[in-house]
């Protein structure tokens, strides 16, 4: 997705589009050698100083150009939180912050090295768009979206290898949900990447004779509200899925309408301990134990079918 992530920018960049990219130390993280070797003048290494970076970005766009920094979620906003707040939300400058491998991508490295929080720090900050896209198509599409719209934006940019998948074909829709399968009774919500053990779990679950709906959230700001609702109208169960703390993040959201819309929906938010760092593990290590893989999902849901039968 990064490299997804690459190409559009030296597409763009062919095009004409005005951008510059900011960043941290980070280019290895980034994957943007490519960029760099055909555009020099326009990437920018700041060293490892995040919030010299975000400040320049917000120095940039007031001059006119279209900074995307490109580097570490844990680094972008534990380190450079003021500027981020201040620079970019608060003045409304036109920067595109693309926090790389968010969760638990850094594995063993541990929580120095995690973001488990970096939705639920976006949300409290006003005037800003969050996103966290599926899949490269997806990818493709959302910074398309993003260089050719004003404001300043947020993105989670998963490190994994995914495919893409049938729903994101039609491009990129800020606010809509996904709804990749259709079921009864029970709905599974994934933030970004997520959604792709969600699917697998459904397929298993299928031949389990337990039909789920699978809805996939790449947009956390905007957000369509009234589809939000309607899915949910539409289950009795819905479980949230993310690689992210159950505090501030999809579940919270989801939790959120279901109080403020008194609509009664169980929910089950599966992601990390509220009030707790993620294990120094390797990040397949770290789902399981969350039961954030298929396997895990399957069994939640299960049990949240077994409760419904009662």
């Amino acid at each position: 997705m990064r490299e997804t992530m690459v190409d559009v920018l030296i597409e763009e960049a062919q095009a004409g589009t005005n951008l510059v990219v900011l960043v941290s130390d980070s280019t290895s993280t980034s994957k943007i050698k490519p960029f760099q070797e055909q555009f020099p003048e326009k990437l920018v290494n700041l060293g490892i100083a995040e919030q010299n970076m975000v400040g320049a970005a917000a120095g940039m766009a007031l001059g006119g150009m279209i900074p995307i920094t490109a580097n570490a979620a844990p680094f972008l906003l534990g380190r450079s939180n003021e500027q981020v707040k201040n620079d970019i939300c608060y003045s409304e400058t036109n920067v595109k912050l693309v926090g790389l491998n968010p969760g638990f991508a850094y594995g063993a490295l541990g929580p120095t090295h995690h973001s488990i929080d970096d939705i639920s720090i976006m949300r409290g900050f006003g005037s800003i768009s969050i996103f966290a896209p599926q899949d490269p198509q997806e990818t493709t599409h959302l910074f398309q979206y993003m260089l050719h719209n004003e404001g300043p934006m947020y993105v989670r940019l998963d490190s994994i290898s995914a495919e893409s998948l049938a729903a994101t074909r039609e491009g990129f829709f800020p606010g809509k949900l996904t709804l990749h399968r259709q079921g009864e009774q029970l709905v599974i919500m994934a933030l970004g990447t997520s959604i792709h053990p969600c699917l697998a779990a459904a397929e298993t679950l299928q031949d389990a004779g337990i039909h789920t709906s699978v809805v996939g959230v790449s947009s956390i700001r905007p957000m369509d509200y009234d589809q939000l609702e309607q899915i949910l109208r539409a289950h009795k169960t819905v479980l949230t899925v993310e690689e992210h703390s159950v505090h501030g993040g999809l579940g919270s959201l989801v939790a959120e309408v279901i109080a403020e819309k008194q609509l009664g929906t169980r929910l089950k938010r599966s992601g990390i301990d509220e009030g707790s760092f993620a294990p120094a593990d390797p990040a397949d290590a770290i789902r399981k134990r969350y039961r954030l893989d298929a396997e895990g999902i399957v069994g939640t849901v299960k049990e949240l079918a077994g409760g419904e039968k009662r």
